[in-house]
């Protein structure tokens, strides 16, 4: 009985050893896709990860190309914004008005993005166009303020108070339109639900998610990591963080209660975020709505690859809610 019970003890002492790595190691893996996904300052990735997540690689004179808009984008003489949020956190914009401007864009780049990299292409085409354009640099990145990014949670009450600025700048007399790309797209489609002035005429999503833990939830399982082990513990990390719940909002419930147009524009062959979630954005949206689906784009290339399709889209829509 005294070997037995010593014996008992010694794999009860294992198994507790076992169940204590395990949640250490689960411990691990949540700080580590909180830090990638929230914190200003990534961690060190493990090498591949990156082919994984994207599972493309961007050819190197595309690549140059939008370096190089991005370049000429921020030596253009500009209007450099300084503003406090709502939460007191410090944003920084870019603001590029024209001569008899036509209409106003709020333009919100993406995650782990800068204005300069994702609208440097689209950037002529805005301005040959009669569009005054405050380019906002996200929370969390670049100038702004702030130590994390909260994939359109915190973001929305941003995009709402440059549209007040914006607003303020202008007198309101333009037609208002809000444009984002990847986790700027979702942040302007959660936006959409919002108090916003009546001046705001519509909105352009490209290549935006449904909701922050269903991306979690999809990036996850492309790195090939169980999303129900770390979940848990990454979505309570986040709450510290962003002081609100990951699901707090998402864009088909935003969509589900919005009256602003949308413009919904997504590449077939993204593979960071899956097309799929731009058709249930675009079903769930109770509002005037058109859709672009650019055979062949991949994540957040859509201009790149059709930018004819691109620009009557949007034409078609400026000319369809305008207003003027």
């Amino acid at each position: 009985m005294k070997k037995q019970g010593k014996r008992m003890l010694i794999g009860s002492g294992i198994t507790a050893a076992m169940v204590a790595l395990a949640g250490s190691a689960r411990q691990m893996a949540s700080d580590y896709w909180v830090r990638m996904a929230l914190d200003r300052q990534a961690p060190p990735h493990p090498l591949g990860l990156e082919r994984r997540l994207v599972g493309e690689q961007a050819d190197t004179q595309i690549l140059q190309r939008i370096q190089q808009a991005g370049i000429r984008l921020a030596a253009r003489p500009h209007e450099i914004v300084r503003l406090v949020g709502r939460d007191g956190t410090l944003l920084v914009g870019h603001w590029f008005p024209v001569k008899a401007p036509r209409r106003v864009i709020i333009a919100m780049h993406g995650w782990r993005s800068a204005w300069d990299n994702d609208f440097g292409m689209v950037a002529d085409f805005f301005r040959n166009n009669g569009c005054s354009v405050l380019y906002a640099e996200q929370r969390g990145q670049g100038s702004s303020g702030g130590a994390y990014m909260g994939f359109g949670l915190t973001e929305r009450y941003d995009c709402a108070d440059w549209v007040n600025w914006a607003n303020q700048k202008t007198d309101a007399k333009l037609p208002l339109y809000l444009c984002g790309i990847s986790m700027g797209a979702s942040t302007v489609l959660m936006t959409s639900e919002l108090e916003l002035p009546s001046n705001v005429r519509g909105i352009i999503a490209d290549c935006g998610y449904t909701s922050p833990t269903e991306i979690w939830k999809y990036v996850a399982k492309q790195a090939g990591v169980s999303y129900g082990i770390c979940g848990g513990p990454a979505g309570k990390m986040a709450k510290k963080r962003l002081h609100m719940e990951m699901d707090a909002a998402s864009c088909p419930d935003a969509l589900a209660r919005t009256n602003i147009p949308v413009l919904f524009v997504h590449g077939s062959d993204d593979r960071f975020v899956p097309v799929e979630m731009t058709y249930e954005n675009f079903k769930a949206c109770v509002a005037p709505k058109r859709l672009l689906i650019v055979p062949g784009a991949a994540h957040g290339m859509s201009y790149l690859v059709d930018q004819k399709s691109y620009e009557n889209a949007v034409r078609a829509f400026w000319a369809e809610f305008d207003g003027n």
